[in-house]
């Protein structure tokens, strides 16, 4: 094959080296040239211009657009002036999966195939491959096979699953056609929201962990403030990981929550994983302070900065 791929970020270039690897030739673009000329370095073929990408590839076309979401729309009319019947453009970003099911009715007419790819790999993609998660028609989608195979982990990445062994499946190797268009990107949304969840638990876990030794704090003793009945219980100083506290939201989860909504399914842990990160936006900081002071027009209760001196309990 000879996919074209339009960004080059590190996804992109990395995808572009892992199927030059398994000896496909890729021509690439990005709006940033140098990008270009780290991979044409490589021996990729690179092109200034979208239309100059268009025009290098061998018809029918595939072409991997690799940009933020919020970019897809302007990538792709930029693009389809240059692609005719039968041509495939391949979505990788993190396209909201609706996003999908228009983008492909708005090509069809055209007999240009739209494929949507949730890809999840992470910074090891380069070495170990990304899973691949795949929604758009069947026959494209097969013919594309060749390029998910080299993208994916393959079956000698880890032991295989015990019992099946001689099941002819796609999944093993770590790339799935999940569906129509939008099923690619819609259980990649799933997929990162129970990641949302996942991580969530490790959090809070952890910070149990790292307040395990009350025993050795101040605290401040007063009507504002719980007591600590027993803070002889806590004595524990746990060596733990030192990070950012802040945490962003990259609106997959708010998606899935959504879905659940409409499908009437109930979803609890993942709607506290999300409300978990909205807590760490700037948007949370008013209703924290509004909070403090309706606590003191209510309660008459003044917050303290911290512990007062000589206070244990």
């Amino acid at each position: 094959m000879e996919p074209g791929m339009i960004g080059l970020g590190r996804m992109g270039t990395n995808m572009v080296r892992r199927l030059r690897q398994a000896g496909h030739q890729c021509v690439v673009h990005d709006l940033d040239p140098k990008a270009v000329d780290v991979l044409t370095k490589e021996e990729a073929i690179g092109s200034q211009s979208i239309e100059e990408l268009a025009l290098k590839l061998q018809k029918p076309r595939v072409i991997w657009m690799m940009v933020p979401a919020a970019t897809v729309d302007l990538a792709l009319a930029s693009l389809v002036p240059f692609l005719e019947a039968d041509d495939v453009v391949i979505d990788g970003s993190n396209s909201h999966y609706r996003d999908d099911l228009r983008r492909a009715a708005e090509l069809k007419p055209k007999g240009i195939h739209h494929v949507d790819v949730g890809t999840s790999g992470g910074i090891w993609g380069s070495e170990r491959g990304s899973c691949l998660m795949i929604g758009g028609e069947e026959a494209a989608v097969r013919r594309l096979d060749p390029a998910f195979a080299a993208l994916a982990p393959g079956i000698e990445a880890a032991p295989r699953t015990r019992g099946l062994e001689s099941v002819a499946d796609s999944a093993e190797h770590a790339y799935l056609h999940c569906g129509p268009s939008g099923a690619g990107h819609f259980v990649k949304m799933v997929h990162n929201d129970l990641e949302y969840g996942i991580m969530a638990s490790h959090a809070e876990g952890l910070n149990i962990l790292r307040h395990a030794n009350l025993a050795k704090k101040l605290r401040a003793v007063d009507a504002e403030t719980a007591p600590l009945r027993d803070p002889e219980n806590y004595p524990y100083d746990l060596s733990l990981e030192n990070s950012s506290s802040r945490v962003s939201e990259s609106g997959e989860d708010r998606w899935t929550i959504a879905a659940a909504i409409d499908e009437s399914v109930p979803a609890p842990v993942l709607s506290a994983a999300l409300d978990q990160r909205f807590s760490f936006g700037d948007e949370y900081n008013l209703a924290n302070k509004v909070l403090s002071a309706l606590r003191y027009q209510f309660c008459g209760h003044e917050e303290n900065s911290g512990a007062k001196n000589g206070s244990t309990a």
